[in-house]
């Protein structure tokens, strides 16, 4: 059995930096929190290279005197608490004395701070626990520090780093997180020399909401004002129209924490749960004050944890009171004249609106073969109609289906009687059901709650899911072309403006080539503006920029470990969002269109998300729930 020995100091400073100090954004995190706590009413933050490299931290607040600097940097030394009884009441965002002597073991620090009553400030100079320098210096009121060259005696610790992109990501979004849990403090993040985010400290909420996450969110937010005997709520809740695919924009303080609480967010979504889409997450910026004591906020080295008194009571005040800020608020969006104009503008430009997926099929190359053999009702949109004596494309069309004059009349009556779907492959389903001779006996019976369609066929009924029907056709539809490598764009004008926060950003350029092959042409529009003048062509009529940002959002999700082509299948789902919905009314025509297309597929039997398209139920099962057969 080994000995047991004391470590050396070197091993447990740097034992104890591996508790604090887990990327470049927990130094950012660390040294800003001091500044706030130093009074600082403005603070810079500037990183080169993610913060590996550089991290600079500059603030105009109280400063260090030259006497406590070099003790800052010992282990356990603050100026937040004395005792172990100041622990039940802490005001101060840090305060365990960890952060600098945790910083200092695994960088090299210069630190250079002026108090305001001293006439010089002082530089300070310590390279992975060991002491370099300590001089006088003329400086601003204030305190500024540059960690460089982070984790460069820990190797090991430095190979887990991710790229510097990402690290910058994960640094910009804690910027955003630090000046919104501050508002009467002004913020300048800066990086790689260009300014990402400058507030202006004014206390606005919502103008630091709109600095930070742009003009949508801004103009789609309700506000918030609770108050109960275990705490008061402050800030804005999002409209349901401003829904994300994780908890990302749930974002709350905790008298003026930044704080990560699954008991808040399971309040929050709970809130709104009659509100949203299953897996949608909500936007949120919340204020909360708690008695101190009522808080442990000693949970974890990086304090993004705590634990509360009254769990329960806290959740239900929590979800109750937001329902109740949602209910008596108005939810119906206001359509800007500026969306009507985009609309005239598309309409104009690719001269005829496309109001439902099967519209453009039905305008173009469809429009020939879907009703030749057709055993419905043909129902042409109403401008085929304007002039039924004309040459028009409805006539030419029906003349080519039934012929003319009192021939055609006979035909459609014919055919009605002996229905016919074309090019149908597969043998599965029902072994009868998709033979040749079986065709001809399928009885559209009609649609059912403007989602199902119910098909007849001997002793069985068929039905059919039309959203995932379509979703399977849009999905094998894209994925065919993904093999083939053949994908086309249709151009929008006016472009699309979206603002994006980091991390959409960084996704958004680590798959910018999978996007791009979809279809899509997005540009930079700067700062956190991006524009997309382009998108694939069957996702024409669909709210872009939801879509847009969901798909995102679930490359959020993804764990470094797809190859490109599950990326460019993650991209192609996204064609799903394109599907008909529920709820919609179809025409017989257009479900023909959908059938015979379906059948088509290898495998027609489940959408992408695996949900059945068809079920069937027998006439003996019918006539059992009637009591006909007992």
């Amino acid at each position: 059995m080994s000995k047991i020995a004391l470590l050396n100091q070197d091993t447990i400073d740097k034992i104890a930096a591996g508790e604090v100090v887990e990327r470049p954004s927990s130094v950012v995190k660390e040294l800003v929190e001091n500044a706030i706590d130093a009074k600082a009413t403005a603070i810079t933050i500037e990183i080169k290279d993610g913060g590996i490299s550089l991290i600079r931290i500059s603030d105009n607040g109280c400063g260090i005197e030259k006497a406590e600097v070099p003790l800052a940097f010992l282990r356990h030394s603050t100026s937040k608490i004395r005792s172990v009884e100041d622990l039940l009441c802490v005001a101060s965002l840090g305060f365990r004395g960890e952060a600098l002597s945790s910083i200092a073991a695994v960088s090299r620090v210069e630190l250079i701070t002026k108090t305001p009553d001293s006439l010089t400030g002082v530089r300070y100079l310590i390279e992975g626990s060991k002491e370099v320098s300590l001089e006088e210096i003329g400086a601003p009121d204030g305190t500024t520090f540059l960690v460089k060259d982070l984790f460069y005696n820990t190797p090991a610790r430095k190979k887990f780093l991710k790229s510097a992109q990402t690290e910058g990501a994960y640094i910009a979004d804690m910027a955003e997180k630090l000046a919104l849990s501050h508002p009467d403090i002004s913020f300048k993040f800066i990086q790689n020399n260009q300014t990402k985010l400058h507030t202006s400290g004014n206390g606005n909420v919502k103008d630091l909401i709109y600095h930070v996450f742009g003009r949508d969110i801004s103009a789609s937010l309700i506000p918030v004002n609770l108050e109960n005997e275990l705490f008061s709520v402050t800030g804005y809740i999002g409209k349901p129209v401003i829904t994300r695919g994780n908890r990302n924009y749930e974002i709350y303080f905790i008298n003026g924490r930044y704080i990560k609480s699954s008991l808040l967010s399971k309040a929050i979504e709970e809130a709104y749960k009659s509100f949203l889409m299953q897996h949608q997450y909500p936007f949120c910026v919340l204020y909360f004050e708690f008695r101190k004591e009522s808080l442990d906020v000693n949970v974890h080295p990086t304090k993004m944890e705590l634990r509360f008194d009254n769990n329960i009571q806290v959740y239900q005040m929590l979800c109750d009171g937001l329902y109740e800020v949602l209910t008596h608020t108005e939810m119906i969006p206001e359509v800007p004249v500026a969306e009507e104009k985009k609309s005239a503008a598309i309409v104009r430009e690719y001269k005829e609106a496309i109001p439902e997926p099967f519209e453009k099929r039905r305008l173009n190359e469809v429009r020939d073969a879907v009703r030749r053999d057709s055993p419905y009702e043909v129902k042409y949109p109403e401008y085929f109609h304007e002039n039924k004596n004309s040459d028009s494309a409805a006539n030419a069309i029906r003349e080519r289906a039934f012929g003319s004059g009192t021939a055609a009349v006979s035909n459609e009556k014919e055919m009605a009687e002996h229905p016919v779907y074309e090019n149908i492959t597969l043998e599965s389903l029902s072994s009868e059901f998709l033979t040749q001779d079986a065709k001809k006996k399928h009885r559209i019976i009609g649609q059912l709650f403007k989602t199902y369609w119910l098909v007849e066929f001997e002793d069985k009924l068929f039905i059919i899911d039309q959203h995932a029907a379509h979703e399977k056709v849009l999905y094998e539809r894209t994925m065919a072309g993904l093999k083939e490598k053949e994908f086309t764009s249709q151009a929008i004008s006016p472009p699309i403006i979206l603002s994006l926060d980091a991390a959409e950003i960084l996704m958004l350029e680590k798959y910018r080539e999978q996007i791009e092959r979809m279809g899509y042409v997005v540009e930079s529009f700067g700062g956190k503006e991006y524009m997309i003048s382009a998108i694939p062509d069957n996702l024409f009529h669909m709210d872009m920029k939801e879509l847009f940002i969901e798909m995102l959002d679930d490359f959020s999700n993804l764990s470094g470990r797809e190859t490109p082509e599950l990326i460019l299948e993650k991209v192609a789902s996204m064609s799903c969002k394109a599907a008909v919905k529920g709820n919609q009314t179809l025409s017989y025509s257009e479900f023909d269109a959908l059938v015979t297309e379906l059948l088509t597929l290898e495998n027609p039997y489940n959408c992408p998300h695996g949900r059945p398209t068809i079920i069937s139920m027998t006439k003996y099962e019918i006539e059992k729930k009637f009591k006909r057969i007992i």
